[in-house]
């Protein structure tokens, strides 16, 4: 279903992480007139396009919504490289993350270092990516209260997901360690290292 998102946008429902991902892909590389963003989410893609035939553009969004939803013939992604992050596992909350779910510190950083993870979707603040697929294990809550900043670099987890913050900002997800790989640049292109699909490896520093 393709619904009316304000003035300027179409909001896509592709039912799935993966649909949004393979929806994403070919709009990048098609880039209809007009369209000046493309958000995936877990369950959506939305669309901005100004100026656009909005008729014209929900039958060519419908058409590709349709290729999407194929089941893909193979892995895409299988020649492209994983992303490493190197991670100082030192986070003021791997203690606690530890204790709540039984495990030793070190059986923490097996655990997230020991899959690869998945860019679901950005949001939040710019460059902060979703990373999915972490260890069931550690699907730990946020903290009750909210940090009022969280160093640029850290490197979290929150329910069934895992992050790099991007930069220094308020926060409630569980430290478990830092990076200095700069995730979120503005003078790059793209600025975000990391893309809805991009595969993402965690590896101790």
């Amino acid at each position: 279903m393709i619904r009316a998102a304000g003035e300027h946008g179409l909001l896509v429902e592709t039912g799935s992480l993966e649909v949004s991902h393979r929806l994403d892909a070919l709009l990048r590389a098609e880039r209809p007139g007009s369209v000046v963003e493309i958000v995936p989410g877990p369950e959506t893609v939305l669309v901005v396009a100004p100026g656009a035939d909005q008729l014209r553009l929900r039958e060519r969004l419908t058409d590709l919504a349709r290729a999407a939803a194929e089941p893909p013939s193979g892995d895409r992604t299988a020649g492209t490289p994983a992303v490493v992050v190197p991670v100082v596992y030192d986070g003021a909350d791997l203690a606690d993350v530890a204790g709540e779910t039984g495990l030793t510190p070190e059986e923490v950083v097996a655990r997230h270092s020991g899959r690869e993870l998945v860019v679901g979707w950005l949001g939040f603040s710019p460059g902060f990516a979703y990373l999915t697929g972490l260890d069931p294990v550690l699907h730990v809550s946020r903290l009750a209260t909210p940090r009022t900043s969280v160093p640029v670099g850290s490197v979290a987890i929150a329910g069934p997901h895992s992050a790099v913050y991007p930069s220094a900002s308020p926060g409630g997800w569980r430290l478990l360690g830092r990076t200095d790989l700069r995730v979120w640049d503005v003078r790059a292109d793209p600025p975000s290292l990391f893309r809805p699909g991009t595969r993402v490896r965690f590896e101790p520093a």
